[in-house]
Formats: C-alpha cells, structure tokens, sequence
C-alpha cells in the first residue's frame, strides 16, 4: 500500500511537473523554431537530418538488435536483454507519441495553416496521418528519450552517452523545423515515466528469455 501511495503521488508530481515545463516551453515555441533553423545552413543541415534519421525508430529497431545478438554470441545474455529492452522501450515511448500527435493535429512550424491545434479533422477532410498536422509530441524525440531513459536505468555510463543521442536528436528534429519547443519537452515529460514504468514490466521477463536462448545456443 505504501509502495502504491508513493508511486501514485510520484505520477502526479511528475504529471504537474511535466506541464509546467511544456507551459513554460509554450511561449517561446516561435522564437526558437527561428533561432534554430538551419534551412540556410547547409552543413548543418546535413548534420541536423543525420541526427534525425538516427531518431528513427526503425534504426534504433536493427541497432537494438545487432547489439543483443552480439552479446548473445559472446555468451553474455544480460547484457544482451539490457540492450533489448532499451530498444523495446525506445520503440514503445515512440510509438505512444506517434499515436498522441496523429490525434492532436498540431502544426508543425513550417505548416501553412494558422498553428494551432486541429485535431483529426480540418477543412471537411480527415488529417491523421497528415504531416503538415503532427507536430505533438515528437515521435522522434520521444523514441530518443525513452532509449536514454531505459539506458540510463540498466547502466549509468550507457544513459550518460545515451542522453548525448537524445538531446542530438530533439535538437535536430527542431533545426530542421519539424517540431517546436514545446513538442519535444511534451516527449521528454511523456518518455521519461514510461520507461520507469516499463522496466519492472519488461526487463525481468526479457532477462529470463535471454537467458534460456543463452542456454540452449551452449548446448549445441
């Protein structure tokens, strides 16, 4: 019960928290979409659209992969499942943000319409999966997040990298105005609860599954 108590008002104080931050966030939305853009930069733009490709989820997917698999080779199945489960985690908190901003219909910075928020429906036509109208939060972002997040919980010194790719990715997903400001705080404030409530969830059973293919692959 106690555990429960604390736990619920940890989720609040979060929850106020992440609002605050995404309300702080809100008014300086326009100025830093200027700020950051690197539409007339080139070479940073290059470096901002390899950042952003890195975000992807299906990159993370085969990177997440290749890595268990590596470790499974060497006979070190822990290290593979902590490796699985940040990539399991990176694609779970992507894709709870993908589903949110299909459903919001925010402009994105570089729309054509008045930003604001739309919704699904806009000018007598649907427009989820419009993306000119899926800007909140960042799927990128939040893939980003939750990949660091997860890290940071398994290994310190993997967060600590972890969150570098993060911030690299939330930047770029900015420079290249895909997203605002406040976009990418509402996927840090989404990702980050998600992966602390996942790892008790998920890492006990992926550990076991490991090791049981780690057991099995000895013993041929």
């Amino acid at each position: 019960m106690a555990v429960t108590r604390i736990t619920r008002w940890s989720a609040l104080l979060w929850l106020l928290a992440g609002a605050a931050a995404i309300a702080l966030a809100w008014p300086f939305d326009t100025r830093v979409d200027a700020a950051l853009d690197v539409a007339s930069r080139p070479d940073w733009h290059r470096v901002a659209w390899w950042c952003s490709k890195f975000g992807e989820g299906w990159v993370i997917a085969v990177w997440g992969m290749c890595g268990a698999a590596y470790f499974v080779m060497f006979n070190r199945p822990l290290a593979a499942a902590k490796i699985f489960f940040v990539m399991l985690t990176s694609e779970f908190t992507g894709l709870v943000a993908t589903i949110l901003r299909v459903l919001t219909g925010r402009t994105r910075p570089l729309s054509h319409e008045p930003q604001g928020f739309y919704g699904v429906w806009h000018n007598h036509h649907w427009i989820i999966g419009n993306f000119e109208f899926s800007a909140f939060p960042s799927g990128h972002a939040a893939s980003a997040v939750g990949l660091a997040a997860a890290a940071w919980l398994v290994h310190r010194g993997w967060g600590a990298v972890a969150a570098f790719y993060a911030l690299a990715v939330m930047w770029s997903r900015m420079a290249l105005q895909c997203h605002h400001l406040s976009d990418v705080v509402a996927s840090a404030v989404l990702a980050i609860p998600l992966a602390v409530m996942l790892k008790p969830l998920l890492l006990p059973s992926v550990e076991f599954q490991f090791g049981n293919l780690n057991r099995l692959l000895r013993r041929k």
